[in-house]
């Protein structure tokens, strides 16, 4: 071989090796694999970057930009919360999961519509009890098939028409082949395919992932406690570790006040539901001189005093504690394209600025042991969230995060979805006009 396809081909290989070790973005592989052959001479200079104005990356944009706006305007959350009622039985969940990705995939990019759904099909193998591989391979290769209906499915679709002549392939000319296609793909895949799945056992099934109750300890503010009469946001401030320890509850006699405001003041007898690893809550205890409310010293329990000494409570009376009134204790699961990626409690200082706790974090069907104040949150993390209800589900939009409501998903206003779906009918039907007309 001549000596440029030797280099041409060896650059090939590095850039799919670097795609593979994904340590760094895709985007930024792409610009150097560019740089190398403009490096080499392969490429003049003066053409370097003459293939981004190229008709189909022009496409492609537009079609990552109209993606954008169905999740930014609520029509992907308005399908979940849809999907969410198909039920348990599994040949409907993955005919129907195969189809509504497909269908996604004919007008959006193929590998964005599997991005979107894929947290779907996780809590609904959740809530299911079924391993989300289940769920997740049928899903995958949905999207393929859906993105051989229509000219903006797929980039290679794209690509491969903008080399025949200037309007050789209009929008739906791959319809009768792609329709085909998909229809006996997804029924194939519903009927026989999803059972030659491999069967895992997965750790977060049903409701599993989080046990809340396990890891919730109450602590007292005892008689002559320098915190009696201070605020909440002075106890948590009180040391370097405060950041790990997430305060659930308030109580006070018997009234309960999940979720309490940082500026609550405190007073002697209150006791606070704490969630903690056990080395920053010992920290914590040390700092602040608070007592484990389920440990009763003698002259405690012989005194005559008003205030009883509270002791502990099983599992499910903390778990009620948590979340009572307009507070809800529910799941995010954090897209591709949150701005949560890389970040952590710290930085974003939810509780400060929303009022929410992050209670939990679950990656890869596993709750995380570390201390919550040092986890960078990645994709396709699981959060378990306290706030009130009203504040869940604007953060959710906010941060690109999908929050799953223990009774289904919980969105924003539905009149917001007219607009970008206006928009993309008439996207697929000024083509299809122009087609028929011509």
């Amino acid at each position: 071989m001549l000596h440029d396809q030797w280099i041409v081909f060896g650059v090939l290989t590095v850039t799919l090796g670097l795609f593979v070790w994904n340590r760094l973005r895709f985007d930024i592989v792409a610009m150097l694999a560019l740089l190398a052959v403009a490096v080499a001479g392969l490429v003049p200079i003066d053409q370097l970057f003459s293939g981004f104005g190229h008709p189909a990356v022009i496409t492609v944009a537009a079609v990552l930009v109209i993606s954008q706006g169905l999740v930014n305007g609520g029509v992907v959350d308005a399908v979940a919360r849809l999907l969410g009622k198909v039920g348990h039985n599994a040949v409907l969940q993955v005919i129907t999961l195969t189809a509504v990705v497909a269908l996604c995939s004919a007008f959006i990019n193929n590998v964005g519509a599997l991005a979107l759904l894929m947290p779907v099909a996780i809590w609904m193998s959740r809530k299911s009890g079924r391993s989300p591989s289940l769920l997740l391979m049928p899903l995958a290769f949905g999207s393929l098939l859906g993105g051989t209906i229509t000219l903006i499915g797929t980039p290679p679709n794209i690509i491969i028409a903008s080399y025949r002549e200037a309007g050789s392939f209009g929008l739906v000319d791959f319809a009768p082949v792609g329709l085909a296609i998909t229809v006996a793909g997804i029924l194939f895949i519903g009927l026989v395919g999803w059972r030659l799945t491999p069967k895992r056992d997965d750790p977060a099934s049903g409701d599993k992932l989080f046990s809340v109750g396990d890891y919730v300890t109450e602590l007292r503010v005892p008689e002559g406690s320098d915190y009696a009469g201070s605020t909440l946001h002075n106890l948590l401030t009180s040391g370097e570790d405060d950041k790990s320890v997430v305060v659930l509850a308030l109580i006070r006699g018997e009234s309960t006040s999940p979720a309490p405001s940082t500026f609550k003041v405190l007073r002697e007898g209150d006791v606070l539901l704490v969630e903690a690893d056990t080395e920053s809550l010992q920290e914590f205890v040390d700092n602040t001189k608070l007592v484990l409310a389920n440990v009763v010293d003698e002259d405690e329990s012989e005194n005559d005093g008003d205030e009883p000494v509270r002791k502990g409570r099983s599992r499910e009376d903390k778990e009620d504690d948590i979340a009572t009134g307009d507070v809800r204790l529910t799941e995010a699961v954090i897209t591709p394209s949150s701005r949560l990626i890389g970040r952590t409690t710290n930085r974003l200082n939810l509780r400060e600025r929303y009022g929410l706790n992050v209670v939990a974090v679950a990656r890869q069907g596993h709750r995380l042991k570390q201390r919550l104040a040092d986890i960078r949150f990645r994709s396709g993390d699981i959060l378990l969230i306290q706030g009130y209800e009203n504040t869940l589900t604007p953060i959710g939009h906010q941060s690109n995060a999908l929050v799953m409501e223990p009774g289904g998903y919980r969105f924003g206003d539905y009149w917001r979805l007219g607009l970008p779906l206006s928009i993309v009918v008439t996207v697929v039907a000024v083509p299809a006009i122009m087609w028929m007309w011509a």
